[in-house]
């Protein structure tokens, strides 16, 4: 058992998820993001955390789940950028 819990560790997965998570939340306060764009940037995160706690369920991440993980991480932290950087402010 212990051996199939190493394979369902994903801290790299976690630590990219933690800094996106706080770009979303920098933005946020410093009104580079709308609270429409926020939302919908939590919502990607949102989805990206089900499809890790999908992939870890039977105790074990693939190769394949996780290039499908980072892939929708690559995706979101894309959007992030372009959202902060598309010139719309919180007013």
């Amino acid at each position: 058992m212990v051996a199939s819990a190493a394979f369902a560790d994903t801290p790299g997965i976690d630590r990219r998820e933690v800094r996106q998570h706080e770009r979303i939340a920098q933005g946020a306060r410093s009104g580079e993001l709308t609270r429409g764009e926020a939302r919908r940037l939590r919502a990607g995160q949102r989805h990206v955390r089900r499809m890790e706690r999908r992939a870890k369920a039977d105790g074990v991440v693939t190769p394949r789940e996780r290039a499908r993980i980072t892939r929708a991480q690559n995706h979101q932290s894309r959007t992030i950028r372009r959202l902060k950087h598309n010139g719309r402010t919180r007013v």
